[in-house]
């Protein structure tokens, strides 16, 4: 996997909200607290990954490759050779970014074509047939070429609140927490969102796994400046003493050999 430095995640970070000085209180708290959210080392990973020779193809995209970062997403879109955006929604039509867009689902998808990489990001949770969906992404990613996934963990707080909620209390929680549209709200399972989960079903497939990160996710109360520092100073005393936040997502990047 390559690798990524603090200056990558702070080129990331001007990206997204400008100097740090000048930049909304949110932002500027987190980089107070030296706090990069998951988003933001998902990006920076990307960013390594793309180069001007890379054939990509983005599952499950939707209209944005990065919803927090336009400016990062362009970038990359401009520097690759190819990217091909994959989604059963309408919304994939509001991409502006994807050269080319197909609107299915992973397992349906046919092409002649293999990728360098392929990314699934906040995609793995909706999968139904896990076994179904890597077979598709064998057939598709080239052999030395990988899988990079970025999702929820089956077992932090708000991914079993929301397991445990009908999609409509899940769709009115995501708006008034994070601000989402109801129609980037879908179904979900948690059929591949553990690292032990992602490993049987890639390493079945022939793939390796590269690199895990479990990232913490201090997000849940970010709309409120008094909770979000809560969120924070838990998070600086968590780590203090060699522990996770309790709300944290998974990357995973997956060779196939």
């Amino acid at each position: 996997m390559p690798e990524y430095t603090h200056d990558d995640l702070m080129k990331i970070f001007r990206a997204k909200y400008g100097e740090p000085e000048n930049c909304g209180w949110s932002p500027r708290l987190r980089f107070r607290f030296h706090y990069f959210n998951p988003d933001d080392i998902y990006e920076a990973v990307l960013s390594e990954f793309v180069t001007e020779a890379t054939t990509w193809l983005d599952v499950g995209c939707g209209r944005d490759i990065f919803p927090s970062n336009f400016q990062t997403a362009k970038v990359l879109a401009s520097r690759c050779l190819l990217l091909v955006g994959l989604d059963p929604s309408d919304n994939i039509f509001g991409n502006p970014l994807l050269h080319e867009r197909v609107k299915g689902l992973i397992d349906d998808f046919h092409t002649d074509r293999q990728f360098d990489l392929i990314t699934l990001r906040m995609v793995a949770e909706h999968i139904t047939d896990p076994e179904r969906a890597v077979a598709a992404l064998t057939r598709l990613v080239r052999l030395g070429g990988c899988v990079v996934v970025y999702t929820v963990f089956k077992w932090s707080p708000v991914t079993l609140v929301s397991a445990a909620s009908p999609l409509g209390l899940h769709q009115a929680v995501k708006r008034a927490i994070w601000g989402t549209e109801e129609k980037d709200t879908f179904p979900t399972t948690y059929r591949m969102n553990t690292r032990s989960a992602l490993a049987r079903l890639f390493g079945s497939a022939g793939f390796t796994e590269e690199s895990f990160q479990y990232l913490d996710d201090c997000r849940t109360f970010s709309k409120w400046k008094w909770l979000n520092t809560l969120e924070l100073l838990t998070w600086k005393a968590l780590r203090w003493v060699g522990l996770h936040y309790p709300e944290v997502c998974l990357l995973g990047v997956y060779r196939k050999n």
